[in-house]
């Protein structure tokens, strides 16, 4: 019956590591860096004939891989890992039968824990790294600071909640950091494994709790942490269970000389290295260019609307008005304005300090599409709080008078930490 269950869990998780699209990305290290756009979804790309078929035949549903997602649990993925389940059993049934006079895999089995090791330690290296240098989760939105907390999905108040102390996100990176970097070294690999499933334990509930779109992954992550401890099943038992000796944790030597597995070991911590660079490098970018350390727009800030004038005559702030604006809200990443009903229209902006010009575009729904022109002002700080922009706005003139709002004033932004606290 081990042995069964042996091959099948080769066939499985061979497959999903091979398949999963950034299992294998991160193994690119410093060279993603220059690979195209959309490389790390070869994969699934080259399967979704598969896919499309299941969806279609099988289960009755047009399952489409959206590359333009980050969603990890889109219908076609689960497609996916359905066709991965089917073809282990087969995989399974058809080995047993062709090769069930072998009694144990050994050697096979030392590459194959091996293998499955550096995946994992790939994937705790990943996610760590984009917490330690935190973007994964950023600070929150200053469109967020404003929105009503019912009106944030599950996801959403946990990346704010996380995002909101860097020191917090930094400490689960750096948890996840230390186990990705134990399990390319094979003396420190079951004390990896264990820190591993505990990270991947909470982030499975996590994103189980929130309705994060990242189940299907972060589920496997902590099957993987087990695979690679099933080995140690019986010692770390007798230490932590049945209080027994126990001898030594080691892994599965793979090769029979010692200054052959001194090498092959030297070359598993390299490749950590190099993976962790390529983290290191990527995160970093992210900061830089879209993360918290990206440079703060000539505009920043929220900008409360005090007159709103449209062909020569004052709007009054009606809550029905459709038109008015109440905010103007312009971030490190994004410029949107928030009507009378407190619904943000997300919009694109062009600024040009030069002279003094706002033109704000509607996304494009496509990369090929032409942008639509919402508005074109010219803008004026008499002092550097006040702002008053003069244009047209969906064809019409207009002229708003804006006031800028102190966002430290926001509590979540001015709390800070105390340790004297004599009420909550």
């Amino acid at each position: 019956m081990s042995r069964i269950a042996f091959r099948f869990v080769v066939a499985y998780f061979g497959m999903f590591c091979l398949l999963f699209a950034q299992v294998t990305f991160v193994f690119t290290g410093l060279a993603g860096k220059w690979l195209p756009d959309g490389a790390i979804m070869w994969q699934m790309r080259t399967v979704t004939p598969l896919t499309d078929w299941l969806g279609g035949k099988v289960f009755g549903v047009d399952a489409v891989l959206h590359e333009d997602s980050g969603s990890g649990d889109q219908a076609s993925i689960w497609l996916l890992i359905f066709g991965q389940l089917i073809a282990a059993v087969v995989i399974t049934v058809v080995w047993s039968v062709l090769d069930r006079r072998r009694r144990q895999y050994v050697t096979f089995g030392s590459w194959f824990l091996a293998a499955m090791r550096l995946c994992l330690g790939g994937q705790m290296l990943w996610y760590g790294i984009f917490k330690l240098v935190p973007t994964q989760m950023p600070s929150p939105a200053l469109t967020a600071l404003l929105t009503d907390y019912g009106d944030f999905t599950p996801m959403m108040v946990l990346w704010n909640q996380v995002g909101s102390s860097h020191h917090y996100e930094m400490a689960l990176g750096a948890a996840e950091v230390v186990g990705g970097l134990l399990l390319f070294l094979p003396r420190t690999a079951t004390g990896g494994a264990l820190l591993s499933m505990i990270c991947m334990a909470q982030v499975f509930l996590l994103n189980m709790t929130f309705d994060v779109p990242v189940k299907i992954l972060s589920f496997h992550l902590l099957l993987l942490s087990l695979v690679v401890l099933a080995p140690q099943a019986r010692r770390l038992a007798n230490v932590l269970v049945l209080e027994k000796d126990s001898e030594p944790a080691t892994q599965p030597a793979l090769f029979a000389s010692a200054r052959s597995n001194r090498i092959s070991a030297t070359l598993q911590v390299a490749l950590g290295i190099w993976i962790l660079l390529g983290a290191v490098q990527i995160a970093w970018q992210g900061w830089r260019e879209w993360g918290d350390g990206a440079p703060k727009p000539e505009l920043y800030g929220i900008w409360n609307v005090t007159e709103f004038t449209m062909d020569g005559q004052p709007v009054p702030p009606l809550t029905t008005d459709p038109i008015r604006w109440q905010r103007l809200v312009v971030d490190t990443n994004d410029t949107s304005y928030q009507l009378m009903d407190d619904t943000f229209v997300p919009t694109v902006a062009t600024v040009d300090t030069t002279a003094d010009t706002i033109t704000l575009t509607e996304p494009a729904s496509t990369p090929d599409a032409e942008p639509t022109e919402i508005a074109t002002f010219t803008f004026v700080r008499p002092t550097p709080e006040e702002m008053t922009l003069t244009g047209k706005l969906n064809g019409r003139a207009v002229t708003v008078v804006l006031q800028e709002f102190d966002i430290d004033s926001f509590p979540q932004r001015s709390r800070g930490f105390n340790w004297v606290q004599e009420y909550a």
